[in-house]
């Protein structure tokens, strides 16, 4: 069966969801928005959409043959998925294997090295107030979640941390971090959501360390659209081989 967009839901920084003709099922339209610094920069990026879904596709379709059960089922055009309907879980899992961004500011620590330890951070999903980093008692106070269900999402962040830095190694490009959402379905399954892509990812060149992400919008390096069309090449070159 083909599905259409139907009534729109939600915009979001980099994306718009659309209903379809299955009510557990949406459409999510990839956009060429980029965002940072909690939306205080604003601009766009020349086919950041099209390249965002691809990686994504890429990724999800990786993962899912790795066992970790995601909302993705299958890319309709060059920009939108059809994915399965979740609740999203309001906490962002940050993990982060080299010192780098907020954490290296907060820590006053040097930006590259590589932690002795893979590093969790969670974050409250709230843009009011600036998506704080929160911790596991913080997250049940709210409501965000159980004890149980961050138990259950460390366990799979873990498991696809581990399945991330394998096929961006095979890609020559070293994960620095990366932040994931988890989302409920139908049948109350904690599932992956969102995407990821060089929006959600830290990604350094393994040899030249250059930049291949969203930092190079954040911080003014120019080159943005290459680098997202760079990673996309690389991906679809290393799940060849």
């Amino acid at each position: 069966m083909s599905y259409t967009k139907k009534d729109f839901i939600y915009e979001g920084k980099a994306k718009q969801v659309y209903t379809t003709e299955d009510p557990n099922l949406v459409i999510v339209y990839y956009k060429d928005d980029a965002t940072a610094f909690n939306a205080q920069k604003r601009g766009t990026v020349a086919d950041k959409g099209e390249m965002n879904n691809k990686i994504s596709t890429l990724i999800f379709n990786y993962l899912i043959e790795k066992g970790i059960q995601t909302h993705y089922i299958e890319t309709l055009n060059e920009r939108e998925q059809l994915v399965k309907k979740v609740d999203i879980i309001p906490i962002e899992m940050v993990v982060r294997n080299y010192v780098a961004g907020s954490m290296a500011q907060r820590l006053g620590l040097e930006e590259g090295a590589k932690s002795p330890v893979t590093i969790f951070d969670i974050c409250y999903k709230k843009d009011e107030l600036g998506d704080p980093l929160i911790n596991d008692h913080h997250a049940v106070l709210l409501g965000a979640a159980t004890y149980d269900e961050l138990k259950l999402m460390y366990a799979m962040t873990d498991k696809i941390n581990a399945a991330l830095i394998d096929l961006f190694m095979k890609a020559n490009l070293i994960l620095i971090d990366f932040k994931i959402e988890f989302g409920k379905d139908s049948e109350g399954n904690i599932i992956l959501a969102d995407e990821i892509s060089p929006d959600t990812c830290r990604l350094w060149d393994k040899d030249t360390l250059k930049k291949l992400d969203k930092d190079r919008f954040r911080r003014d390096l120019g080159e943005v659209s290459e680098a997202y069309h760079e990673v996309y090449n690389r991906l679809q070159q290393a799940l060849k081989k």
